[in-house]
C-alpha cells in the first residue's frame, strides 16, 4: 500500500529507511529519537556527529547500523509556539525533505514517526493533518511505500470534533448484533428499545407482528445452468473500468486516489473476474467519488454490501454522505476507531 498509518515500534519496521525526528545537534535525548539511537548502537551517534548539524525542515541520511532497516533519515521538526511562527510550513518541509531525500537514494519504503508531536509540543491532531497532507502530496506523482508509525493510542489523535461527530453518527446508526430478536414460532419480533406503535400490527406487549409468508411462490421461468450463466451481469472489474471512463480520469489517477499500488490495479484491470478485498473495493469507489447508491452497486459486483452492523461501513457512509472523498482523512478516522484502512 502506498500510505498506511500503523501502530508499531518504528525501530522494528521492515522498511528500507526510517525517519528520526531529532534536534539540530542530534542529541538523541528522548522519545522515538532516543529509542532509535539505542537500537542502532553507538555507530549511529558517531555518524550523526559527522553531519554538521541540521536546520529545521532539513533532512540528512546515515546508515542504520544495528537497526533492521538500511538507512536512517534525520530531520528537525519545529517547536510549537502557538501556530503563528511558521510551524506548519516547517513541519511540512520536514516530511517533504525526507521523502525527496529517500527518493533520490532509490529508497522504496519509508516509515515516519509523528514529527514534533512529543517534546516539541506540536498538537497531535494538527501534526497528523500536516503529515498526511505532505505525504499525500508527494505520492500524487511518486511511487513509494510510506508508513506513519504511532507507538500507542495516546500518541495518535484526530480532531476532537471529527471524532465526536463520527462517534455520535455510529451510535445513532450502529445495529447491535442482538438489537432485534425474532420469535420464529409467532413470526414476531420485539424491539427491546421501545414499544410498537399503536395500530395495525401492534402486539399487546409492544412487539410488532410480521405478516406470514405467502403459501406459494409465484411461478418462475425454468432455466438451465448454462442459460443462467449466460445472463451474468458485468463483473466488478468491468463496472470499475466503465466508471473510470465515465469519470474521465486515467488509471493512474484512479489507483493513486484509491491509495492502492500499481501492481494490484493491474491485476484488477487484466482479470475481469478479479475479486478485490472490501477495503480495496471501497477505496476504488471513493477514488471515483461515487454517490452512496452507486458505491453500493459497485461493491455488490464484488459480493459486498454496506451495513449498519459494521462500524467500518458506517464510517465510510458518514464521509460519503457528506461528499468527503478524501481517502486519507477517511483512513485517519478508520484508524482512530480500530477499523481496517482503505486501500490494498
Amino acid at each position: 500500500m502506498p500510505f498506511r498509518i500503523v501502530r508499531d515500534d518504528i525501530t522494528k519496521m521492515k522498511v528500507e529507511a526510517i525517519v528520526s525526528a531529532t534536534d539540530g545537534k542530534f542529541s538523541g535525548s528522548g522519545g522515538a529519537d532516543g529509542s532509535i539511537r539505542r537500537a542502532a548502537g553507538p555507530g549511529l551517534m558517531a555518524a550523526c556527529l559527522g553531519l554538521g548539524g541540521c536546520r529545521p525542515g532539513q533532512a540528512k541520511l546515515t546508515r542504520a547500523f544495528r537497526l533492521p532497516c538500511s538507512y536512517v533519515i534525520h530531520t528537525v521538526g519545529p517547536q510549537w509556539q502557538g501556530g503563528d511562527r511558521g510551524e506548519e510550513e516547517i513541519l511540512y518541509a520536514c516530511y517533504r525533505s525526507c521523502l525527496e531525500l529517500a527518493g533520490s537514494k532509490g529508497i522504496e519504503s519509508l516509515a515516519f514517526p509523528l514529527i514534533s508531536s512529543g517534546a516539541f509540543g506540536y498538537p497531535k491532531d494538527l501534526a497528523l493533518k500536516t503529515a498526511v497532507r505532505a505525504i499525500a502530496d508527494f505520492l500524487l506523482d511518486k511511487d513509494m511505500e510510506v508508513y506513519l508509525v504511532v507507538y500507542d493510542r495516546r500518541a495518535y489523535e484526530i480532531s476532537r470534533k471529527l471524532f465526536s461527530d463520527i462517534k455520535t453518527y455510529i451510535e445513532d446508526n450502529y445495529v447491535q448484533e442482538q438489537a432485534e430478536k425474532f420469535c420464529l414460532s409467532g413470526l414476531q419480533y420485539r424491539r427491546p428499545w421501545g414499544r410498537g406503535e399503536p395500530g395495525e400490527g401492534a402486539l399487546p406487549d409492544g412487539g410488532m407482528s410480521i405478516p406470514a409468508p405467502a403459501a406459494k411462490c409465484p411461478d418462475r421461468e425454468e432455466l438451465s445452468l448454462e442459460e443462467l450463466l449466460s445472463r451474468v451481469d458485468e463483473s466488478f472489474s468491468q463496472m470499475l473500468l466503465r466508471k473510470i471512463d465515465e469519470a474521465g480520469i486515467s488509471d493512474v489517477q484512479c489507483y493513486k486516489r484509491a491509495n492502492i499500488d500499481r501492481k494490484l490495479f493491474s491485476k484488477i484491470r487484466s482479470d475481469l473476474n478479479y475479486r478485490p478485498s472490501k477495503p480495496t473495493a471501497v477505496a476504488l469507489a471513493v477514488a471515483l467519488e461515487l454517490p452512496l447508491e452507486e458505491m453500493k452497486e459497485l461493491l455488490g459486483k464484488a459480493g459486498f454490501a454496506l451495513s449498519h452492523s459494521s462500524k467500518f461501513d458506517i464510517i465510510v457512509e458518514y464521509f460519503v454522505g457528506r461528499g468527503n472523498y478524501d481517502i486519507f482523512e477517511i483512513n485517519e478516522a478508520l484508524f482512530a476507531f480500530d477499523q481496517r484502512l482503505l486501500g490494498s
